[in-house]
């Protein structure tokens, strides 16, 4: 797995079904976790942060629609994509799920070659710079496809960490991230890197995006970390 690559996290209880999500989702080359109950969903989630969270509607202790309602009104986990799973094909289930939060709703026995489709879907709007997309903001403009970012009508020069950096700030303008975030995301959550070194990377992301000029895009929130914009 890339260090930025997507992580998905598998909400399911019946062992057969979560390794069979969990060997396609590796395939796909996603960075996977899995919980087995919804007590230990919400943890798990609270720990990661997935970038997508595939989930079966019927679990053991707190139910699936439980954890989506739970995690659609947090601050911290409402914008995580939530494809939920279930055997329930009846309208009103499906419309009850989608009410509740869910972002997309597949029915058992499901065809898993339409479930990896709906999974790049749904990564497609909350992680760009992954599947190869045009991402913009302000005058800032990301390829991923062809590894290129211009500002205005000038081209940035910048290194893969850089890159990978200012990826994470264009796909949320204006969150605030902590270092330990960006270590995570940027370096993967296997490296030991110290958080100094965070700053150092930041400030050469910095230096490249304002060498012509312009207003620095990149905000340092004291006690908090940076955002873009």
């Amino acid at each position: 797995m890339s260090v930025d690559a997507p992580s998905v996290l598998v909400i399911e209880d019946e062992p057969a079904q979560r390794e069979v999500l969990i060997y396609n989702l590796e395939a796909e080359g996603y960075g996977v976790s899995h919980a087995e109950d919804g007590d230990e969903a919400l943890v798990v989630v609270e720990e990661a942060q997935p970038d997508l969270i595939i989930l079966d509607w019927m679990l053991p202790g707190v139910s699936g629609i439980e954890v989506c309602r739970r995690l659609k009104a947090g601050s911290q986990t409402r914008s995580i994509p939530i494809i939920m799973l279930t055997a329930r094909g009846e309208e009103t289930d499906r419309v009850r799920g989608l009410e509740t939060g869910a972002d997309d709703y597949v029915v058992k026995p499901y065809s898993v070659n339409e479930l990896m489709a709906r999974v790049r879907t749904q990564l497609r709007r909350v992680r760009p710079s992954t599947v190869g997309q045009r991402i913009e903001f302000a005058n800032i403009v990301l390829d991923a496809e062809t590894h290129r970012v211009t500002r205005g009508e000038t081209e940035i020069k910048l290194g893969p960490t850089e890159f990978r950096l200012l990826a994470t700030f264009l796909e949320k303008p204006g969150r605030v991230w902590s270092r330990e975030q960006l270590l995570d995301r940027v370096w993967g959550r296997d490296i030991y890197v110290d958080t100094r070194t965070v700053d150092v990377h930041i400030g050469r992301l910095r230096k490249a995006l304002c060498r012509d000029g312009g207003d620095d895009p990149i905000r340092t929130v004291r006690g908090a970390g940076y955002a873009l914009g």
